[in-house]
């Protein structure tokens, strides 16, 4: 098997660099071409951007069938490759996001243009036409299943893992003032405006008048402007001076934004999986998270779990959390034990359980894609 390993910092880059560092026999085929052209949503079908995405995808295919072995497509939107290919692949289906960005009229993300539909359409191709498919929850295996009709026999649940190394209790804190954190993008899916509105109402009963809501990451992809809704949102409720929004916080201080925080909140209204549920987790923080897509699965009963759609609830779960010290602990404790179980170790060996089973039984003739 070939495992196939991305340049940059997201998530599904670190799923396949913290595979590779435990499958050290896979051999690894290290590429660009998911930040360079796979992730340029929003890009016009008529543009240079376009031809040089093109030019890229036509030279990893080259280098794909160049390849002796089986390939293992660590994220759903490098599948749109293996229709192009002889031999079996492997995909990891992280969530099914932009597939529901195509039916829906409120995007989770933005709703895609033409070129978007055309690549998006390769990508599901691709995943319904893979020798084995890997999910990352039952979730995300649910949604293949019923939405995309892959073959439940060939999907394949692999939790992803926590890197315990980095992320675990520490006695540090970033801020001396008591803060929420929020940890991930401003796209629609985060619900990061039910979360404001929650923290505003919070402010406005006058119980936390030093409470302060922190969150860190990038605002989102280049495919709408993902910070000006935050920061209209912030003024529309008046909390402008309680908020942080902290951009880049190094890999290595984020436990202590976690270890610091009075509660995490993930609101999401869909996670395909939910890392920071379980960083959080790790790190001994109390953590509220939504009752919709795959957290409750991840979360377990170590979190509390609440109506993504009722700022009133989402405040009232951080209210008690902050308050109830009995409560707050025993999330706590639960959430360090609950995330114990997630490591790369395990998700590494189940992984290659599935390489297994793919060597394992004779590749039918597949037709591939003629290229240009």
């Amino acid at each position: 098997m070939i495992l196939v390993t991305t340049s940059g910092t997201g998530s599904m880059d670190q799923y396949a660099s913290a595979l590779a560092e435990r499958l050290p026999e896979v051999r690894q085929l290290p590429t660009n071409v998911y930040e360079h052209s796979v992730r340029r949503f929003n890009q016009s079908l008529v543009s240079a951007g376009t031809l040089r995405s093109l030019y890229l995808d036509v030279e990893f295919v080259r280098l794909l069938r160049a390849q002796d072995d089986a390939i293992h497509f660590p994220n759903h939107h490098l599948a749109r490759y293996g229709r192009f290919l002889k031999q079996p692949y492997v995909v990891t289906v992280h969530d099914l996001i932009r597939y529901f960005d195509l039916q829906r009229r409120t995007p989770l993300i933005h709703r895609p243009n033409l070129r978007d539909r055309l690549y998006l359409g390769l990508d599901y191709g691709g995943i319904r036409h893979a020798s084995a498919v890997i999910a990352v929850s039952l979730t995300t295996k649910a949604d293949l299943v019923e939405h995309l009709g892959v073959d439940e026999s060939s999907v394949h649940v692999v939790y992803e893992g926590v890197d315990h190394r980095q992320f675990r209790p520490v006695d540090a804190r970033p801020f001396e003032f008591p803060y929420l954190l929020f940890v991930g993008s401003e796209q629609p899916r985060k619900n990061l405006a039910a979360l404001i509105e929650a923290f505003a109402r919070l402010k406005r009963s006058g119980a936390h008048p030093d409470l302060r809501l922190v969150k860190v990451g990038a605002p989102g992809g280049r495919e709408s402007n993902f910070r000006e809704e935050t920061q209209r949102l912030v003024e529309k409720y008046r909390v402008s001076e309680s908020v942080i929004l902290d951009d880049r916080v190094h890999p290595e201080a984020l436990p202590a934004y976690y270890a610091g925080a009075e509660c995490t909140v993930m609101p999401s209204l869909y996670e395909g999986f939910g890392f920071p549920v379980l960083e959080a987790m790790a790190c001994g923080s109390p953590v509220v998270a939504s009752s919709g897509g795959s957290l409750p699965e991840i979360a377990g009963d170590a979190a509390a779990l609440v109506s993504p759609r009722d700022p009133e609830a989402i405040a009232v779960a951080i209210g008690r959390v902050i308050t109830d010290r009995a409560y707050r602990e025993g999330l706590r404790v639960r959430g360090v034990q609950r995330a114990a179980e997630f490591t790369w170790e395990r998700a590494a060996r189940e992984t290659q359980r599935v390489y297994d089973l793919v060597s394992e039984v004779p590749a039918p003739a597949r037709r591939a894609m003629p290229l240009l």
